[in-house]
């Protein structure tokens, strides 16, 4: 057997990997490989930071090679060490930390780095790009302190910041010095109808500024522009551009200009040097986006293997984004010039444009926004330089007369035409894994080959590709299942009823019954597998405290500094001279931070220690509020009718009678509630989880009401006449939504999925539907207890447990 050469990979990046990935596929022992990574973390897809920052996916789930990987693969990894020198007589790199290593290969991935503008000020803390792991960790622990961020650049990158911002609950402006958003991907029409839609969302815009100094003493606190205009902000993120990362490349004499210089087959200037990704410059571009990378890793691939190749020419890009809904595609040429023709739909109504650009009647550019279902076609007539037919016109124009059958184009697609850009996954590929591994749904064709698991663009075109495989057995229905979390392919709804048939007991047990890929499970689903276990046996499953969130885990939330906040509860928010006494003499004994009123009409306890949690719940002597928790949290309360001129109820006793029945009930979000005396909504019952509002004559009901990021006015439920009827419709919303929730899914969200008329249906209008939901509701109710006492009880930390206090109000 000869003997493997050497192969040094500079950058642990997307782009580098992917030649090394290549490269054992092609030929698994042709060469020992050695990476180095400056970043302390395995690789990762960056394309998904901003869904990281946008709150739908955590960091662990976009790891693309986790650290066994690695092992698996002989590959020997230094992460967190970067390369400062090569000497390219003696072949050997060197690293800041000492390491060294020799190669007979060396490939250079270094990727990029974020162009910060050189403003006066932009040293200051609170001042970042978004380029990676760190800079999303900074901005999502920002968002716990502050409120207002400025994002500095209106192109693709800033506009996924800004969303990820509002997600955070921030308030978010967008600065851009020209006069439309995307301006490098989109026209100003396509523009201009982006802008709109993501003001409805909530980012606010200042257009044709160009900013002049960051102000504020150790920290920012506000742009000044050059018109004299000023902005205040707490948060300032740059994202006006990246520069390739080449100091290492001009420290060690390789030729250089935008980037490090490289031929069709990715040679730098010096011999057995080689470049990729965003460090690398071809035919004097600069590629800034996956799909020329992995393109260009191919090439690279082959030619480091001895597999015949045709050189690297050049990429078309394309580039695509979704926010929150939002969807636009670019490729190719895009802006009008006087030689080319257009083609044009224009639908403000439903929000569609798109515009596809002709030389010569051959297709070489494009824009969608809206529709983007098209993309994928697209951007393969673009590579293709396809002729314009009444058949491409009719399936673009939507003309039913002329456009194509169903899958017509996918039919035509050759097996060896790539579907996936951000993972090189060609047509072939998926067919043959959807044959050989009996795959049914988009899901498991996206676990199986990666193609859609990074942008998302191609999905519809994979879905086609399915839907063709399948033929008549294709069922839409499956293809909306969405998995549980990355540890499976089955749905929730899978899952909860695998669960009863197979009467599984434990969180470890489901996982390995139903097999799990990893053991342990994650932090998504061991939280939602413990509460479904308890939702499905209420009277015989021992909730597993392990499987539960951290903040569950401590019955305290987390602060960014490492301590903790207490909240005790206060039914309906009434409390007593003797509580008052005892909470503040907490604060006072265990040097607690802050004392701070909540929205929920309670004392919240700042900067508690994790080491003081036990004694001082002990000595509060008062149950937990659950401010933590995924469960009943709090029931807010006006004065009512005992004090105030306006009030038509009760709400006082009404809050009260409600949070003491349904307290320590666990459900699949927080679930926050008020009770108003009257139509004035003092308590805000009209964007609350669950409202009550009294009127003459009885209460109404409202649900689904959210107050935080995505604002939600409540829908109405119903009216009644009695407090009992107040409690039990209550209690049969609760459960209901406890059974067909996802777990983490809020009751906003939950009502807009369903819709209002079946809640209405299973909870009002069927009476007898309503008792067996209080039935199943009332088996859970018996055994509940609030955790903290348990665990308290349990170690001997409290002898005696605050007893339920009987609160009368006097007018």
């Amino acid at each position: 057997m000869a003997k493997r050469k050497k192969l040094v990979l500079v950058g642990n990046g997307m782009a580098g990997v992917h030649v090394v990935e290549h490269i054992l596929k092609l030929a698994p022992d042709a060469y020992e490989i050695t990476i180095f990574g400056k970043e302390p973390h395995p690789n990762y897809n960056r394309i998904l930071l901003s869904s990281v920052l946008a709150g739908d996916t955590d960091m662990k789930e976009i790891v693309l090679n986790d650290w066994d990987w690695y092992k698996q693969n002989n590959i020997q990894l230094h992460a967190g060490h970067e390369v400062t020198g090569i000497d390219p007589d003696e072949r050997k790199v060197y690293t800041d930390s000492g390491l060294s290593a020799s190669y007979d290969e060396l490939i250079l991935a270094t990727g990029s780095e974020a162009f910060m503008l050189p403003l006066p000020g932009a040293d200051k803390e609170g001042v970042i790009a978004f380029r990676d792991m760190e800079d999303c960790e900074a901005m999502i622990d920002a968002s716990k302190k502050y409120r207002k961020a400025a994002v500095i650049g209106g192109g693709l990158l800033g506009l996924e910041a800004a969303r990820g911002l509002l997600n955070l609950g921030m308030e978010v402006d967008v600065v851009h010095i020209f006069d439309h958003l995307m301006e490098r991907q989109l026209d100003p029409p396509a523009s201009r109808m982006l802008k709109r839609e993501l003001e409805k969302q909530g980012m606010r815009f200042w257009m044709e500024k160009q900013t002049e100094r960051i102000v504020g003493r150790s920290r920012a606190s506000g742009l000044r522009f050059k018109d004299g205009s000023s902005l205040e902000v707490d948060l300032v993120v740059m994202a006006v551009g990246i520069k390739p990362r080449m100091q290492l490349a001009k420290a060690s004499g390789l030729q250089i200009n935008r980037g490090i210089v490289v031929d069709d087959f990715m040679a730098t200037s010096l011999p057995h040097v080689y470049a990729v990704g965003e460090c690398a410059e071809h035919r004097g571009t600069v590629y800034g986006l996956v799909a020329p990378h992995r393109e260009q890793g191919a090439v690279l691939a082959k030619r480091l293997c001895e597999v015949e190749t045709d050189p690297y020419t050049g990429s078309v890009v394309s580039t695509q984004l979704k926010v929150s809904g939002v969807d636009v595609f670019s490729a190719g040429v895009f802006r009008d010039e006087p030689e080319l023709q257009s083609i044009k739909v224009q639908d403000e109504w439903r929000g569609i444009y798109k515009k596809v650009l002709l030389r010569e009647n051959r297709i070489v550019g494009g824009v969608l926004f809206g529709d983007v279902s098209s993309g994928p076609a697209l951007l393969r007539w673009i590579r293709n330089q396809e002729e314009m037919t009444e058949t491409i016109h009719g399936e673009l124009a939507g003309t039913p007369s002329t456009a194509a059958a169903p899958g017509a184009s996918v039919q035509a697609m050759a097996d060896s035409e790539q579907v996936c850009d951000c993972n090189g996954v060609c047509k072939g590929e998926i067919v043959e894994a959807i044959r050989e591994k009996g795959l049914t749904s988009l899901s498991e064709v996206t676990k199986w080959t990666k193609a859609g698991a990074s942008c998302g663009g191609c999905k519809p075109l994979v879905g086609q590709i399915l839907q063709l495989e399948q033929g008549d057995a294709y069922d839409p229905a499956e293809q909306q299942k969405t998995p549980m979390c990355s540890c499976t392919t089955l749905s929730r709804d899978e899952v909860v009823e695998a669960i009863r048939e197979k009467g599984l007991t434990m969180v470890k047990e489901v996982m390995n019954v139903l097999g799990w890929e990893q053991p342990e499970g994650c932090p998504s689903c061991r939280p939602a597998l413990n509460y479904y276990l308890g939702l499905i046996w209420p009277e015989k499953y021992e909730d597993e405290r392990e499987s539960r969130i951290v903040n569950e885990q401590r019955h305290a939330n987390i602060q960014n500094d490492g301590t903790y906040s207490v909240v005790p509860r206060m039914y309906g928010g009434v409390t007593s001279p003797a509580e008052l006494r005892r909470i503040a003499e907490v604060a006072e004994k265990y040097q607690v931070r802050m004392v701070k009123v909540t929205g929920g009409q309670r004392l919240d306890l700042l900067g508690v220690k994790k080491d003081d949690l036990p004694k001082i719940w002990d000595e509060l002597g008062m149950p937990s509020g659950h401010a933590y928790a995924k469960a009943v949290r709090t029931v807010k309360t006006c004065v009512g009718a005992d004090f105030c001129r306006f009030g038509t109820q009760d709400s006082i006793q009404m809050g009260i009678d409600i949070e003491k029945k349904y307290e320590n009930l666990y459900t699949p979000h927080k679930v926050k509630m008020a009770v108003s005396a009257c139509p004035r909504n003092c308590a805000e019952s009209g964007i609350k989880d669950l409202g009550v509002v009294g009127v003459e004559g009885g209460w109404e009901l409202y649900i689904g009401g959210n107050g935080g990021t995505h604002l939600r006015s409540a829908d109405f439920l119903c009216k009644v006449e009695s407090q009992q009827e107040v409690l039990d419709i209550t209690g049969a919303y609760l459960q209901f939504y406890r059974e067909t929730a996802n777990y983490g899914e809020r009751t906003s969200h939950w009502v807009e999925r369903i819709g209002v008329e079946p809640i209405k249906q299973a909870v009002v209008d069927d009476e007898n539907n309503r008792r067996h939901l209080l039935e199943r509701l009332d088996k859970t109710l018996q055994r509940r207890e609030d955790p903290w006492k348990a665990d308290a009880e349990s170690s001997d930390v409290r002898q005696v447990w605050y007893e339920e206090k009987q609160v009368s109000v006097q007018s």
